[in-house]
């Protein structure tokens, strides 16, 4: 999953970026609030964490700016602030939760994968069938066999990669969809390392479960 840190403290958005890649997140950076409007509102994110006071443009109108757009990603407020207004005042903007500085990473760890887990419980089912195989994006595991118990070892970024293709099945998902996605924007090694982790999967799940669209990308397909 990928996330979007608007945050000027520099040091804290780097250490908070460090930590979440090391959870299996993606995970982008800016620094003051015109920007992080501008990534949110281009950006395929599935949480922003968003400070108040930023330069630019402060948090609650980052906040207010993309729910009057129609963009529902759910939005974790940090700030140095604390007190009843601040917090209401926040969640009036349409954030979905708010965490007041200084706070502990587990916490703001811990509900960052809460407002992750309420959003997919208010989608379909994280459950996926494609034949013989069922994939939980919640549990983040694969299973085999016509009881399904057999479980098939992925590494983070095999199954970040194969969850992509899962969300869209049948549709074509470009490499650069899936390195948007599964690697941030800092990365730059060579865009052929989806093609690598395709393969891998390929060998573990079943050669013929993902098609290759020469030139377009990748389609996953449900066995017939």
């Amino acid at each position: 999953m990928r996330l979007l840190i608007v945050e000027d403290e520099k040091r804290l958005a780097l250490s908070l970026a460090k930590g979440l890649t090391a959870e299996s997140f993606a995970v982008d950076v800016v620094h003051d609030g015109v920007d992080g409007l501008h990534r949110a509102s281009e950006g395929a994110y599935d949480l922003v964490i968003l400070d108040i006071m930023l330069p630019g443009m402060n948090g609650y109108r980052v906040c207010s700016t993309l729910r009057a757009a129609g963009h529902d990603v759910p939005i974790l407020m940090l700030t140095a602030k604390d007190g009843e207004y601040d917090e209401a005042e926040g969640l009036d903007t349409g954030a979905d939760d708010y965490l007041t500085k200084p706070f502990s990473y587990v916490v703001l760890v811990a509900r960052v994968k809460a407002l992750l887990r309420r959003r997919g419980n208010a989608g379909p089912s994280p459950v996926h069938t494609l034949g013989d195989l069922r994939i939980d994006t919640a549990a983040r595991r694969v299973f085999r066999g016509e009881d399904g118990e057999d479980e098939v070892t992925l590494t983070a970024k095999e199954f970040a990669v194969l969850e992509q293709l899962v969300l869209r099945t049948g549709e074509v998902v470009s490499k650069g969809d899936i390195l948007d996605h599964v690697w941030d924007f800092a990365y730059e090694g060579d865009p052929n390392i989806v093609e690598v982790y395709v393969s891998t999967l390929r060998r573990k799940l079943g050669a013929a479960l993902i098609k290759t669209v020469r030139g377009a990308g990748y389609r996953l397909e449900a066995p017939r």
